[in-house]
C-alpha cells in the first residue's frame, strides 16, 4: 500500500478527479493548502493564486492506493495537473510514501482491503 500525496494548482482540481475516475480511484481527501517553491523568487510578484505572505494557494491531494493503482493514480495526476506548454512553473508535486496500515473506522477492517 502507498500514499500519494500531491499538490496541485486549484484550477486543475477538478480535472485531476475526473483523471482519477477514468482510473477507477476514487476515493481521496482533498485539502487547501498555502507553500512556495524554487520559482518563488523568479516569479512571486503578481502571480495569480498569491496571498499576501508571500504563498501560493494550492491544493493537496491523499490518496490511499493498493500497489496495483498506484502507477494509474500517478499517471493521472500528471497528466491532468500538468500546465501545459506555456506554463511557468508551479504544476506541483507528488510524493509517493510506504502505508504501513490502513483501518476502515466503520468495520475494523484493516490493510488493503480496507483502502
Amino acid at each position: 500500500m502507498k500514499l500519494v500525496i500531491a499538490i496541485i494548482s486549484p484550477d486543475k482540481l477538478e480535472a485531476v478527479k475526473a483523471a482519477l475516475a477514468e482510473a477507477e480511484v476514487f476515493r481521496l481527501t482533498v485539502m487547501d493548502v498555502q507553500g512556495f517553491g524554487r520559482d518563488l523568487a523568479a516569479s512571486a510578484a503578481g502571480r495569480p493564486g498569491e496571498v499576501s505572505s508571500g504563498l501560493f494557494r494550492k491544493v493537496q491531494l491523499m490518496i490511499g492506493v493498493n500497489d496495483n493503482f498506484l502507477e494509474p493514480t500517478v499517471n493521472a495526476i500528471l497528466r491532468a495537473a500538468k500546465g501545459g506548454p506555456s506554463s511557468q512553473g508551479g504544476d506541483g508535486k507528488i510524493f509517493i510514501l510506504p502505508l504501513e496500515d490502513c483501518i476502515r473506522i466503520r468495520t475494523g477492517e484493516r490493510g488493503p482491503s480496507a483502502i
